[in-house]
């Protein structure tokens, strides 16, 4: 599985995040050790929306 996200989340989230999906898979029957999790961290300035920069979008 991969995630990808604006950067800016801590180690300690991103356990949380990595935790929290492990857990949900479980509960569908995947086990942890079938499952590889990817974070991508992607600074808002590589990232568009509504065609403009995410980094220059209301927050």
């Amino acid at each position: 599985m991969i995630v990808e996200m604006w950067e800016g989340r801590t180690s300690e989230q991103k356990e949380k995040i990595i935790k929290g999906i492990t857990k949900v898979f479980g509960e569908i029957g995947v086990k942890p050790e079938s499952l590889q999790i990817i974070i991508h961290d992607i600074p808002k300035t590589n990232w568009g929306s509504r065609g403009e920069q995410a980094s220059k979008l209301p927050t």
